[in-house]
This record gives structure tokens, C-alpha cells and sequence, in this order.
């Protein structure tokens, strides 16, 4: 028997932030001997790792009470309510409301509330991250959008901003306890201040952040969708330097007619303008972008559009993802490519992203960067570059590195 209380994250940088705020409540609430589960549906892969953790689990503390939530639980509940090694299971609201895990909670296995109905944010400010070397901060959750291949507004709902003061209390809080580096984290970051009165723009929180947050050295954003940027990010990109030189952008794919029937709001003209609009404000700002491989009804000279997009935009960083179909998605319907030719795919646009990756690393050679150190001997450029370095410093310090090569995925560099 033990009192341990541990917290499994599955997914994005936005799980990992409301993964403290369950810790937090677990602990308010009186939470002993407990795993949570904290679940993603961005792809059928991704609730298969969850269930077989849950498996796992249940084998290896049988005492233990079983907790699942986050965007897969608040899709499917049943699923998990039916899983016998589940004692309950949370939605996306209720894992982070006080009283949640408490034993004195309403009775019922399944606590899943309709997140469409959802109108604010979730009002929780934390103090930290655990073994976390910068933190994240929730500005956003939800999104109006809906992408053919996307379940997530399902699972988050409709998008809703954290109000900008309550932002910049966190932040100041986060800086004075230390912290170097904060990312504003979101499902639709770019979206955020739409339902705010008067319709504030990210640029201007951004703008805010770093005017009333004077002894925060980075601040850096999360995903961001490419259809919108405003022109007031776009300023602050130019004149603040602790905003870091980093866009993760939400690209999907390079070919129009794929970009149409995913129903994004750019096309490739579209994102190769904004890559060169910011290059020409911020010279040395990166960028990296989310793909998917083998979209329904992608031909290969379609394919081919995206593939030529990494080079052409000068990318730097891809996550890849083959396509898989999410029921309940209008993707899901239309006419699938072949699985081969899906992971085919996948592995020539990954191929792409690594030769992509070596050109960005062999472009750092011999300058002196800033580092976040992540961990020992591992920091992390303003540029999102990963550091193997030699020398003194300490987790959660910045530090300044002389880049002499690199190897793998990594820059070399010696600390100065």
C-alpha cells in the first residue's frame, strides 16, 4: 500500500501545464494512493497508449484508484467507464475543479459535463512545475474552428480566454519564484482575447506580458495557427527580444486542394508570406510545423506539394503525424489513402524534417547563443534548438554556449 499519488500525461504542452493544476487539487482534496490519467485524442494512437497504461497500472498497484480524464475521457466516457481497472473518470472541466478528487465528491463513476456549455477558463493559477525547467502558462482552452480531421473541440470546446491581468499575476508570480522561461500555452493560442471584451489581440497581451513582467527574460508562445497572426505580434516580434525567436506553426499540409477539404484558413501562398513577413522583421527566428501524411484523398503529386513546402519555407523543426481516421470527424469519411502509403509518406516527410533539422544545426555553427538549461548538460536556444553542452549550469539558469558542431538532433557547444 502506498500514499503516492502519481499524474500519467498524455499529449500537448497544454495537458502537461493542467497536469500540475490535478497534482494541486489531488493534494487539496486529500488524494492518497491514486494514479491519474490525463489522456489526449488527438489520434486513435494516442487513447490505444492510454488504455494500455491504464492496464499497466492496474497490474502494478492493484490498490490503487484509477482516474481517468482529459480530452479522450471527455470524448468517450463510456469507453473508459467500461474498462473494469477504472474506478473513475473525469471531463475536462471536472479535473480541475476543487472537490473533484475529494472523498466526500459526488457519488457516480463517470463525472463528464457537457464542455460545449463551458463559457470561461478555469480559474487556477499555479506556482510551479514539477522537474520542469520553464513553465507554462494556460491563456487559452477550447476552439471554434473545426478542422475535417480534428476531434479536440470536442474534447476542449469552444474557445475562451483567460482575462489578460489574471495572466500577467501568474507570470509575475512564476518570474519572482525564479523562473527564466515562460510559454504562453493554449488549444488556439492565436485565437485568444475573440471572446474578451473589446476583442484584445495575442500581440497585445504579448506586448502587455513583457511591459508589466520587466524581470521576465523569455517569454515564448506554443503552436500558433498560421491564419493569425496579428499585426501587434508581428511588432513584438520586431522589438522584443525576450520574446523569443521561435514560431511553431500549425501547417497540416502544402498543397491547397488538401489544405480546402481539411478546411484550414491558409493556403501554402498564404504561410510561405507569413514565414517570409516574420523573417524579414526577426532574421533569426525559427520555425517548425506540425504535418499530417496521407490525408484522405492526397495524391502524390499533393504530397509532393507538402514535402517541397520544408525546404522552400527553410523549416526547421516537423512533427509528423500519419493520418488516422478519428470517428465522428468529416475526414473519417472521406476516401482513404492506403495504410502503406500513409507511413510511406509519413517517413519521407520525416526524412525531410531531419535534413531540414541538420541545415538549421549546421547554420548555429560557431555562433554564441543563449541557453535554458533543461537538464544537466542540455539547454535549450532561444531559437527552441537543443543544446548538448560542456561546462557549468545549473537547471533552470540561462546560461551562454559557443556552438562548435553538432551531432544528431543536437547542437555541441561549450559553456562561456
Amino acid at each position: 500500500m502506498t500514499d503516492r499519488v502519481d499524474i500519467v500525461t498524455f499529449g500537448c504542452r497544454l495537458n502537461a501545464y493542467e497536469s500540475e493544476v490535478i497534482r494541486a487539487r489531488a493534494a487539496e482534496d486529500g488524494l492518497e494512493n491514486a494514479v491519474v490519467f490525463n489522456t489526449c485524442a488527438v489520434t486513435a494512437e494516442a487513447v490505444r497508449q492510454a488504455r494500455q497504461a491504464i492496464r499497466k497500472a492496474r497490474r502494478e498497484r492493484p490498490d490503487a484508484r484509477l482516474i481517468v480524464t482529459g480530452c479522450a475521457a471527455q470524448i468517450d466516457p463510456k469507453a473508459f467507464a467500461d474498462m473494469a481497472e477504472v474506478d473513475l473518470v473525469l471531463g475536462n472541466t471536472e479535473k480541475a475543479a476543487r472537490g473533484s478528487y475529494a472523498a466526500s465528491a459526488p457519488e457516480g463513476r463517470v463525472r463528464v459535463n457537457d464542455i460545449m456549455s463551458v463559457r470561461e477558463t478555469a480559474g487556477h493559477l499555479i506556482d510551479g512545475l514539477k522537474d520542469r525547467a520553464r513553465a507554462y502558462v494556460e491563456v487559452q482552452n477550447g476552439c471554434d474552428h473545426r478542422c475535417t480531421f480534428c476531434i479536440i473541440p470536442f474534447g476542449r470546446g469552444n474557445s475562451r480566454s483567460a482575462p489578460a491581468g489574471e495572466v500577467v499575476d501568474q507570470i509575475r508570480r512564476l518570474t519572482s519564484q525564479g523562473y527564466q522561461e515562460v510559454v504562453l500555452t493554449g488549444v488556439d493560442v492565436t485565437s485568444w482575447g475573440a471572446d474578451l471584451p473589446g476583442q484584445p489581440s495575442l500581440g497585445q497581451l504579448v506586448a502587455r506580458i513583457l511591459k508589466l513582467v520587466p524581470d521576465l527574460p523569455r517569454l515564448r508562445l506554443s503552436s500558433i495557427d498560421a491564419a493569425e497572426i496579428d499585426p501587434d505580434l508581428m511588432a513584438c516580434l520586431a522589438s522584443e527580444k525576450r520574446l523569443m525567436p521561435y514560431l511553431h506553426l500549425s501547417l497540416q499540409a502544402g498543397d491547397d486542394m488538401i489544405l480546402k477539404r481539411m478546411k484550414r484558413r491558409h493556403s501554402r501562398a498564404d504561410a510561405l508570406k507569413l514565414i517570409a513577413d516574420v523573417r524579414a522583421v526577426r532574421p533569426d527566428v525559427a520555425f517548425g510545423a506540425d504535418f499530417i501524411a496521407g490525408f484522405p484523398t492526397e495524391t502524390e503529386a499533393m504530397f509532393e506539394n507538402t514535402l517541397s513546402l520544408v525546404s522552400q519555407a527553410g523549416l526547421a523543426f516537423l512533427h509528423v503525424f500519419p493520418y488516422s481516421p478519428r470517428p465522428g470527424t468529416p475526414a473519417a469519411r472521406m476516401p482513404p489513402v492506403a495504410r502503406p502509403v500513409v507511413k510511406d509518406r509519413a517517413a519521407r516527410l520525416r526524412a525531410a524534417g531531419e535534413a531540414a533539422l541538420v541545415r538549421h544545426l549546421q547554420g548555429l555553427t560557431g555562433r554564441t547563443v543563449t541557453g535554458l538549461v533543461e537538464r544537466g548538460g542540455i539547454a535549450r536556444g532561444e531559437d527552441f534548438t537543443e543544446i548538448a553542452f560542456e561546462g557549468a549550469g545549473e537547471v533552470g539558469r540561462i546560461v551562454d554556449l559557443k556552438i562548435t558542431g553538432y551531432s544528431g538532433s543536437r547542437a555541441l557547444a561549450v559553456s562561456v
